[in-house]
């Protein structure tokens, strides 16, 4: 337990000046700065300064004296400490505790009897001091009631004892500590008349020390007794003089008075209204903490006043909406709390709706500029679920939204008060202030809607437009609408189902064609709002190629609406109403009134002859419609290699026709780009047809490969040039930009939460039986009819769990329907499996995958045994999962993380979600329903389920989908599902069209570009299932998989263009190698991020329940899987670290990093991560990262480290010690890395050991024979360890959230994403080899060129294969990979030299010892060292370049409002402080090397976590450094644990920059 006084000030004391805590319950009287205003010269500083400290209730947790004990016979282990050692002290403690309050009670008698008896002052005096001391240590237990109410009186009495200050100070501290342990004292001490003794002595404030001493007292009473203090005046007595004191008696001033104002009475005077000029005027104040408290302060007496348009008119008398905007405008939401914000704005909310003064001064103030950064500023994928209630505070964007709903009043007729009168009467006399509001607040709002906020969002930013629509006249709306594209719109406003939202986006239109008919007509048919009126009330006419979704008007009342949610009971139709409603109100749109409104604009607005499909159509939808046809045409042109050329340039030219379309003086609307087909078409010919087939395969034919490879190539040079189109993007940048609105008009993909789910327990009977946490699913399971293989499932309604996937369902069905009749009899499933396990395990069954696995173990069997029987381990409890799908063998999954479920430590997503991450394009078909591993298909209303989802998944989609009724989540759980079942076939007969493809014949030179033109990675696009949330006929799986192929050619841009070159260098268009070289300007990648969607998944991995039970909508891992570059890094990572880690880590990830500087993080936090902490020797990092490993690598807590003889833990010599393990793995001799000659570095040169292998182009692995057991004298089985230890550092560092300074290759990232290299990669690690193979690459392509057209003599050909008119036999190459002369490519005998012959053998044998045979064994130790973590397929999700930034962090030059921004300035400094300026000026003048110098003086690390300064945590803190000496010769110190620097008061800035350096 902690101590008070003296203890307390040994504890104060060890502390520096400038680390002790300013808290707001402790002052030292001889501090002030308030000592002239005393009207005595003589102070009562005779008490010493122990006793002047005052008590906390929050003392802190007593520490041992003692250091743990490391372990002697190592020099490095594991320094946990035992907790059962803990057991005997927390004992005798008790033991200690009973003794002392015994002891305490007969001192307090002692001490009440010495009080009463008034032995003089001196025995008074030294009775108080006593007592101070007494209550100081004792607790609860020492006092009871009696005791306390037999002080009270005494101390009251004698703290208005002007006669001797001591004796009033010291009373005044009793009452204080008395508050303290024993609250209900303040009760007693408010019933003898404490609180006017102590408002009394702050209002004639004749010593300060006394002063100070009250305000504490008051501020312990005000906690329980408010109402009293605020009839004693407190608030005004804690005011009065509070500029007077030191900020941190100014927080217990400000303390006390939000105390009081949190228990306002609700009836009776107002006497508090004279504190609000005061309270004003602090709202000023530079100090954070008393501002917030300021503002909780006027937020509590506006909710107390709200109720009388009176009393709201006083409050604005004082200039308060003034102090409030200014707030709000000077102070941004980093610098004071989003809660108090928020409060801020729902101040205003209230005074807006009873107050004209405030509503005139709102927008006189031009609260519209201010309100229109909250919402362009503030993360729309954070924080706007429906508007939940949290200590009062309204989520922000909603509160937003209620203000601008009070700042446009609408009128209700008659009902009408004259408050809202007044403001209609208002905005019409001043047109001027209701357009600047309506410019400044319109596009923000169409903004909004747009990044796919929620429907409660939506209808508020709808309803605030529509009421500016209203309220605008003609010429000032024309005005306001030309700030958004609002047919656009609203065009995608029509595609949400809400029947709200509908009847708004109809009001809106109407309005608009009703003011400017003649302006808007057009752009409302060429945007496509007339279509889908038209549609709403006639879906048969839609051409499912925009807006599918409608099947009519459907209103989705849904009368559990009301109840599914506690916190949300009223209909959107109230849901920004100021007025609460006691009980719930029913909608106010019944089922005809949104058909009505859109029978009345298509009758009154449009003509008849509309109707007509053509010409209903713009010029630009027929140009484009052609354009398609035209397209489309195209793929069934018989193609050979005669009629390629014409088949490309026809290609070419519709391709150029559609650019200058897209990018004409005409503008194209989102609606005529889908609505003509060039999408499906463009899609179509691309894909050669194979994105809409099920199985594609290729086997061993280039035939399609040469197709594609082709496309791509033309598609790439039109795309990618910057000649043909003059415009300032690229062309890809245009048709990207299209892509992504269509899909933002387009996509409706559901945001579910968590509140339809009833906390409860339940017992799932299916698949496991197992106890759950949430409702069960009821499901009868039932025989399909015709099906005589199966027996029928006997049991009635079972409980299944509803997050199970649809493999451990047919688990549990399989061995109770199925049975097998054989010459023996009848056998059921248990007893086949037994027949069949032993051939099961035979290895011929082995894929190849497995087999390269096995043999890479088997080659490391003496080095690494642990590693064999982890995965035996593992093989051994995988088979005993409910579920029978494999793993992959690549996939190397730890125990830890096998049991992780069963053991309750941390709950991840399930199987299928995972592995729908972990292989995301898996051409092998694990999408496909058919699996060979399928035993049954299951059906559900005659719909066959897709086995990649939960059981969830499968009803909620279904339910999505329905256009009958609205979901209602009270028959989610009580409706009985009727399940079908039946056998599945074992041979898959599939459409032969399927397969069947054109016959094509095409060159031996052509399909040698398609072998090296990795068009794999194309091809297993279009086996790749997106969603299945999604039909392939949907035009939004047309508009994703088309900017899923554009993202994958914008990536290999540079493969496609140089294929496009050696192409040209073949068929003679040039004749210059030099020419090879390719310089592409890339497009983007945050291109092709889709904010829409960011938003929507962000919102989703808000939900902690979905999380936890992997209740996302499936469409949300479908797509993270399939395409993450939809998705901003961002999210990414946060879905990573879920999918990963578990809800759990992900969630405490950055809270568990905050706390590891703290001095309890030995044990786990509540709530927390386990750490283990780890002694390491800073001689021996690679050994102690080793051991580390070999103990630590399963724990799914966090590592942190300490150095053996040195003083320090936390988070900062945990960075260290990853930085410094970063520089070993990059050190010559150890004969992992491209460039490691170590053979040639003599003894003259400098050790090995202090050699950093640089690379500009970053670390990749040095090749070794496969035939070979050492690498340059290096035992290779020591480099595979080494791969190991650092996969296995690696994946400690993205688990724990560490940085590693580290450069690897981009070529080596895109191993560890399992991608598959070619020859172009090579320049990206070796430029000089990588143009040298292209160019001999393109010398044989063009021999085969002419092989084929001519017959020519072998002089003629020996000609031809020149490399820079030099004979290929000249250059006297032998069969040994280039810079490594000790790997022999082939031991043949007619491969030693190579010559024109041989010459296109020598490529491949180089290339394959580059990036294939030469380093697969290192990449596999890599892989299986990070796959005891985690399961590496969970990076897939990433590009090479953000994997880079998640593991090495950032290294961004840092702008000077980005460092005042995120860095926190306390102690003694601010912002404007002179040194701070002077550091943050020599910050910014910082290199690249400072800079970085500077990170691991401060941090630990070299670098930045992804994010930047903003992601560091705990927060770069900067304080003042207090010396005896003068500051210009004290160096600075840091606590790295803490991001904390300690910075002298430099007197110049060049001083500053001196020290700062050294």
């Amino acid at each position: 337990m902690g101590s008070r006084g003296q203890k307390r000030t040994e504890t104060a004391d060890e502390l520096p000046a400038d680390k002790r805590a300013c808290s707001s319950l402790e002052f030292r009287p001889s501090s002030s700065n308030c000592s002239s205003i005393r009207t005595h010269l003589n102070s009562p500083n005779s008490i010493p300064d122990a006793d002047m400290e005052t008590s906390s209730s929050t003392s802190a947790s007593s520490r041992s004296d003692g250091e743990h004990e490391k372990e002697d016979e190592s020099t490095y282990g594991s320094c946990d400490s035992d907790d059962a050692e803990q057991q005997p002290r927390h004992h005798i403690l008790r033991d200690y505790q009973r003794r002392r309050s015994s002891s305490d009670h007969g001192k307090l008698n002692t001490i009440l009897s010495n009080l009463n008896e008034g032995n003089g002052g001196s025995g008074q005096l030294a009775a108080l001091t006593e007592l101070c001391e007494v209550l100081s240590f004792c607790n609860e237990d020492s006092l009871s009631s009696l005791m306390a109410d037999s002080l009270s009186p005494v101390l009251v009495k004698l703290a208005k004892n002007e006669s001797n200050a001591n004796i009033m100070l010291l009373a005044i501290r009793g009452m204080t500590y008395l508050c303290d342990v024993y609250p209900r004292s303040s009760g007693f001490l408010v019933r003898h008349d404490a609180v006017p003794a102590l408002c009394e002595r702050l209002l004639a404030i004749e010593y300060v020390d006394v002063a100070e001493q009250c305000l504490q007292a008051l501020e312990k009473i005000s906690r329980d007794q408010p109402v009293a203090c605020l009839q004693a005046g407190a608030i005004m007595a804690a005011l009065n003089f509070i500029d007077f004191f030191s900020i941190s008696v100014q927080r217990v001033a400000l303390a006390t008075v939000v105390n009081i104002c949190k228990k306002l009475p609700l009836e009776g005077p107002a006497p508090f209204v004279e504190a609000v000029p005061k309270l004003c005027d602090l709202l000023q104040h530079e100090d954070q903490q008393l501002v917030e408290s300021v503002a909780t302060c006027l937020i509590k007496i506006s909710e107390r006043m709200c109720q009388s348009s009176e009393l709201m008119e006083e409050l604005c008398k004082h200039e308060l909406i003034n102090q409030v905007t200014l707030v709000m405008k000077s102070n941004s939401r980093t610098t004071i709390s989003q809660p108090i914000y928020n409060g801020l704005i729902g101040l205003l909310v209230k005074l807006s709706s009873g107050s004209f003064v405030a509503f005139r001064s709102l927008y006189e103030l031009n609260i519209s500029n201010i309100l229109k950064d909250v919402l362009s500023t503030y993360d729309l994928s954070h924080g706007i679920s429906p508007p939940d209630l949290v200590d009062g505070n309204c989520n922000q964007v909603h509160e937003v939204l209620k203000l601008l709903n009070e700042l446009l009043p609408a009128s209700t007729g008659d009902q009408a008060n004259q408050v809202v009168l007044d403001k209609e009467s208002f905005l019409a006399d001043h047109h001027d202030l209701l357009q600047r509001f309506g410019m400044d607040l319109f596009p923000v709002l169409v903004q909004v809607v747009n990044s796919g906020a929620n429907i409660y969002v939506c209808y508020g930013c709808l309803s605030v437009i529509s009421k500016l629509v209203v309220l605008s006249k003609p010429d000032m709306l024309g005005e306001l609408l030309k700030t958004a594209n609002i047919p656009s719109f609203l065009a995608g406003v029509f595609t949400r189902k809400d029947h709200h939202l509908l009847m708004l986006a109809l009001q809106i239109a109407e309005i608009i064609l009703k003011k400017l008919s003649d302006v808007f007509l057009s752009s409302f048919i060429k945007e496509g709002v007339f279509y889908v009126i038209d549609a709403l009330l006639m879906p048969e006419k839609c051409s499912q190629l925009m807006l599918p979704v409608f099947g009519g008007i459907q209103p989705s009342f849904d009368s559990s609406q009301k109840s599914s949610a506690r916190e949300f009971q009223r209909c959107l139709c109230y849901a920004f109403d100021m007025v609460p409603s006691s009980s719930v109100s029913s909608c106010k749109i019944d089922k005809d009134t949104v058909c009505n409104l859109a029978k009345h604009i298509k009758t009154n607005y449009f003509a008849p002859e509309l109707v007509e499909s053509e010409k209903g159509m713009t010029d630009v939808l027929q140009n484009l419609r052609t354009l398609s046809a035209a397209l489309s045409s195209l793929i069934n042109m018989p193609v050979d290699d005669g009629t390629t050329v014409q088949h490309e340039e026809k290609f070419y030219s519709i391709l150029h026709q559609i650019m200058l379309k897209l990018n004409g003086r005409e503008p194209v609307s989102t609606f005529e780009f889908i609505e003509s087909g060039i999408v499906k078409s463009l899609m179509h010919y691309l894909s050669d047809g194979m994105h809409m087939r099920g199985n594609v395969e290729f086997t061993g034919s280039y035939d399609h490969l040469v197709v594609l490879g082709k496309r791509f190539e033309v598609f790439t040079k039109l795309f990618f040039s910057y000649s043909d189109i003059l415009v300032e993007d690229l062309p890809l940048s245009i048709l990207i930009q299209k892509l992504q609105s269509g899909l933002s008009t387009l996509e409706n993909f559901p945001v579910i939460p968590s509140h339809g789910f009833k906390q409860r327990n339940s017992f799932a009977t299916v698949p496991n039986g197992r106890c759950v946490m949430y409702p069960c699913f009821r499901v009868r399971f039932v025989r399909a009819e015709g099906e005589n293989c199966l027996s029928d499932c006997a049991e009635d309604v079972l409980a299944v769990d509803p997050f199970s996937p649809l493999d451990a369902i047919e688990g549990y069905l399989w061995p109770k329907v199925f049975t097998e009749r054989t010459e023996y009899g009848e056998l059921d499933a248990e007893e086949l499996e037994q027949r069949e396990v032993l051939p099961n395990l035979l290895p011929s069954n082995a894929n190849s995958t497995q087999a390269k696995s096995s043999g890479f173990i088997d080659s490391m069997s003496i080095d690494l045994p642990e590693m064999q029987e982890d995965e035996a381990n593992f093989s051994q409890i995988a088979s005993e999962q409910v579920h029978f799908r494999e793993l992959n063998s690549g996939e190397t999954m730890s125990l830890d993380e096998t049991n992780m479920g069963s053991a309750g430590k941390e709950q991840e997503f399930p199987t299928e979600s995972t592995k729908n991450m972990r292989t995301p394009c898996s051409a092998s078909g694990d999408n496909d329903i058919k699996d060979s591993s399928a035993r049954l298909l299951l059906y559900l209303e005659g719909h066959q389920l897709d086995r990649t989802l939960t059981l969830y998944q499968v009803i909620l989609q279904q339910l999505l989908n329905s256009e009958k009724e609205f979901m209602t989540w009270a028959k989610l759980w009580s409706r009985v599902y009727m399940i079908t079942y039946k056998r599945a076939l074992e041979s898959n007969q599939d459409d032969p069209q399927e397969h069947t493809y054109q016959e094509r014949k095409f060159s031996v030179s052509d399909q040698k570009i398609a072998s090296i033109q990795n068009m794999g990675y194309f091809a297993s696009m279009f086996a790749c299932k997106l969603t299945s949330d999604l039909d392939k006929s949907s035009p939004i799986y047309d508009i994703l998989f088309l900017l899923k192929l554009l993202e994958g050619i914008n990536k290999y841009s540079f493969h496609l263009m140089s294929c496009e070159r050696v192409r040209a260098f073949a068929e003679g268009r040039n004749d210059n190698l030099d020419n090879l070289k390719v310089m592409v300007r890339s497009v983007s990648q945050n291109e092709f991020v889709s904010s829409r969607l960011t938003g929507k998944l962000e919102q989703q991995m808000q939900d902690a329940f979905t999380l936890s039970t992997g209740g996302m909508p499936s469409w949300c891992n479908g797509l993270v899987s399939s395409c993450p570059f939809l998705f901003s890094f961002e999210a990414r990572c946060k879905y990573f670290r879920l999918a990963a880690f578990g809800p759990r880590r992900g969630q405490l990830n950055a809270i568990s990093r905050s706390n590891s500087g703290t001095s309890s993080d030995r044990q786990t936090t509540s709530g927390g991560l386990p750490r283990k902490k780890f002694l390491v020797s800073r001689d021996q990092i690679l050994d102690s990262a080793t051991r580390m490993m070999d103990l630590h690598a399963r724990h799914k807590g966090l590592l942190e480290v300490e150095y053996n003889e040195e003083v320090g833990t936390g988070l900062g010599p945990t960075l260290e010690f990853y930085t410094l393990v970063s520089h070993e793995f990059q050190k010559f001799g150890l004969g992992m890395w491209r460039g490691d000659h170590c053979s040639f570095i003599t003894s003259t040169t400098l050790p090995t050991e202090s050699v950093i292998l640089r690379n500009s182009s970053g670390l990749f692995p040095r090749p070794c024979s496969p035939k070979s057991d050492a690498n340059n004298g290096i035992q290779f089985s020591q480099v595979l360890k080494k791969f190991v230890l650092l996969g296995q550092i690696v994946a400690k560092a993205i688990q724990d959230g560490r940085v590693l300074d580290v450069s690897f290759s981009k070529a080596f990232y895109k191993l560890i994403l399992g991608q598959d290299l070619s020859l172009y990669d090579i320049q990206s690690f070796d430029p000089e080899l990588g143009r040298t193979l292209l160019e001999f690459q393109a010398i044989i392509v063009n021999q085969k060129r002419h092989q084929e057209s001519i017959c020519v003599e072998n002089a003629a050909l020996k000609q031809d294969l020149c490399f820079r008119n030099t004979r290929i036999e000249d250059l006297y190459l032998d069969f040994t990979l280039p810079g490594y002369p000790d790997y022999v490519l082939s031991s043949e005998c007619n491969l030693k030299m190579v010559n024109s012959a041989n010459l296109e053998e020598y490529v491949e044998l180089v290339v394959d010892a580059t990036i294939h045979s030469g380093i697969a064994r290192q990449v596999e130790a890599f892989k299986s060292g990070f796959n005891q973590i985690f399961s590496i397929s969970h990076l897939h999700i990433f590009t090479e370049e953000e994997l880079e930034r998640l593991l090495c962090g950032e290294c961004d030059i840092w702008a000077f409002n980005e460092l005042l921004e995120h860095i926190k300035f306390d102690h003694g400094y601010t912002a404007s402080s002179p040194p701070i300026v002077n550091l943050l000026e020599i910050i910014q003048e910082f290199e690249y090397s400072q800079r970085r110098a500077f990170l691991q003086f401060v941090t630990g690390a070299p670098r930045l976590p992804p994010g930047g300064l903003a992601s560091l945590i705990p927060k770069l803190t900067i304080v003042r450094k207090h010396s005896s000496n003068c500051a210009d010769t004290e160096l600075p110190s840091v606590m790295t644990c803490a991001n904390y620097l300690k910075l002298p008061p430099y007197s110049s800035k060049v001083i500053l920059h001196t020290l700062i350096e050294s």
